[in-house]
């Protein structure tokens, strides 16, 4: 997937992919639709952030999920 334009598809496809990494149990609260293209350079960075790394402490989850939180609409 080419993530080099933002794109509401894009976005969609980067918030279901770090939720699926990180396992969120509350998944729901994560929905791609609360999330647009007027961030989407710092949803990028957490992505590959995300994607790069294979576990994730308490604290670094929190800090991905408050992170996420403040990317939101």
């Amino acid at each position: 997937m080419n993530l080099t334009q933002p794109s509401t598809e894009n976005v969609n496809y980067m918030i279901d992919m770090i939720k699926d990494k990180l396992r969120m149990v509350n998944a729901d609260a994560m929905k791609p639709e609360h999330f647009d293209t007027a961030q989407y350079e710092d949803l990028v960075y957490l992505y590959e952030m995300v994607m790069k790394r294979d576990t994730f402490s308490p604290s670094e989850m929190q800090a991905i999920v408050t992170e996420l939180g403040s990317l939101r609409k």
